[in-house]
């Protein structure tokens, strides 16, 4: 009987938390919430560019200079998508 309970509660919790993204997105979320999503992910993926550019430098991949210009280009996107979404957060 005890393990009876245990797993109703047990499936009320699961379906609890399952069912919370699914009512939020069922809201819709607003369009500053899409547009901040979508520069959270562009700034990761420029992270990661940055990354693999100094992995591919390390590894003798790229020369110097190459690096440098990449390393340069890169960075100046990612300061654009970070002042992207301070822009955001101030409104």
């Amino acid at each position: 009987m005890d393990y009876a309970i245990a797993i109703v509660v047990l499936a009320i919790v699961v379906a609890v938390v399952v069912a919370g993204p699914l009512r939020r997105g069922a809201r819709g979320d607003s369009p500053l919430d899409d547009r901040r999503e979508a520069l959270e992910a562009a700034k990761e993926s420029k992270y990661r560019e940055i990354r693999d550019a100094e992995l591919d430098y390390r590894m003798g991949k790229l020369s110097e200079e190459d690096f440098k210009r990449t390393d340069g280009e890169l960075r100046v996107q990612a300061i654009a998508i970070l002042k992207d979404i301070d822009r955001l957060d101030d409104r």
